[in-house]
């Protein structure tokens, strides 16, 4: 009996691609050599196993060092421009994505503070117009991501950035990053409620390396709409239960977890995955990043279903989950939000997003 299989011209929705993670190893050799950067390697297979995952399986501080290349290759207006119209377009092409929500922070692509903060963004706005204007068929928006490891006044100013920006395409804000000790999702309340007041959507990073408590700790202190990942959720049968409850959606990242080794086998993550079906908890499927996991969202849901994670039926109402969950038609893209021209200080950043100085 074959396989079942999606409609391959089903349109997909996709809620969590990083930036850095997401263009092509070809695209980024071109951006770099364009830009003159120094790469550790003159030879462009070796610079593509620098960037990629690939079939390697590495740990899950590994996967984030991969970064460092990625993010400083970006780290300009055009090399920004040019990343985000690459990446809307080719998840179209490739996998008829007419949805897309790509995130990153880009206070990691303006060189520690050497180029101005809202040519970055204005840079990623330009490269997600051409890209929807190319293919009319696509909506997409922007996410920022506010970083654990950074203090709490730069996050204030990536946050008030994308409430200046709100009506431009930057739709949502995360909490991404590597765990630091002493990071508390209670001291950003202020600054997530600041963001939902503006219209912005919110997701964290939770559940990931983290276990269900995180993902607990995330929901209470936050009250977010999303959880990035949030797989190990299927652990907790009260953390299932808080997120049916509370219609949290996770943006689960399969192939990304078994990768990193946040989940060990096919077996484990068959597990979890049918603990959120079986305690009703909704999901959409993502790739966090196509390029350097090199695996992308058709692949994805190949994998869910030749594994029997999930039945067609199951994999249609995720598909349907992440195409409601979305962000991008929440805010309005019509006029722009005047933005200054300077990096805030804290001060200023506090005062636009209505907290304390």
């Amino acid at each position: 009996m074959p396989r079942p299989r999606l409609d391959p011209r089903t349109p997909l929705t996709e809620l969590h691609v990083h930036l850095g993670a997401a263009v092509t190893p070809a695209i980024m050799w071109g951006i770099a050599h364009a830009q003159g950067i120094r790469l550790p390697t003159k030879d462009y297979w070796a610079f593509r196993d620098l960037i990629t995952v690939g079939r390697r399986r590495r740990s899950f501080q590994a996967y984030l060092d991969l970064f460092h290349w990625t993010e400083l290759i970006q780290s300009s207006p055009i090399a920004v421009e040019r990343s985000v119209y690459e990446v809307i377009g080719g998840a179209y092409r490739r996998n008829n994505v007419t949805q897309l929500e790509l995130r990153f922070n880009p206070m990691k692509r303006n060189r520690g503070g050497e180029q101005d903060l809202d040519h970055i963004i204005a840079a990623a706005v330009r490269g997600m117009d051409r890209a929807v204007l190319e293919y009319p068929q696509v909506k997409a928006g922007l996410i920022f991501c506010l970083d654990r490891a950074f203090s709490r006044q730069l996050n204030e100013i990536i946050a008030a950035k994308a409430i200046s920006w709100r009506s431009r395409g930057v739709v949502g804000v995360d909490i991404a990053g590597p765990e630091v000790s002493g990071f508390r999702f209670a001291d950003y309340r202020d600054v997530f409620e600041a963001c939902r007041r503006a219209g912005l959507g919110l997701t964290v990073h939770a559940g990931e390396v983290g276990g269900p408590a995180e993902v607990r700790e995330a929901v209470e202190a936050l009250e977010p709409d999303r959880i990035g990942h949030g797989i190990q959720s299927g652990r907790d049968p009260s953390v299932m239960g808080l997120l049916r409850e509370r219609g949290v959606v996770l943006e689960i990242c399969p192939s990304s977890n078994l990768n990193t080794r946040v989940v060990r086998t096919l077996a484990d993550m068959r597990r979890l995955i049918r603990n959120l079906v079986e305690h009703g908890v909704q999901f959409g499927l993502s790739t966090d990043g196509p390029e350097m996991l090199r695996s992308y969202l058709r692949d994805e849901i190949e994998m869910l279903l030749r594994n029997q994670m999930l039945s067609l039926d199951e994999v249609e109402a995720a598909v349907a989950t992440a195409e409601r969950a979305s962000f991008v038609d929440r805010v309005p893209v019509a006029g722009r939000v005047p933005v200054t021209r300077s990096t805030p200080s804290a001060g200023r950043a506090s005062i636009a997003l209505g907290l304390e100085a």
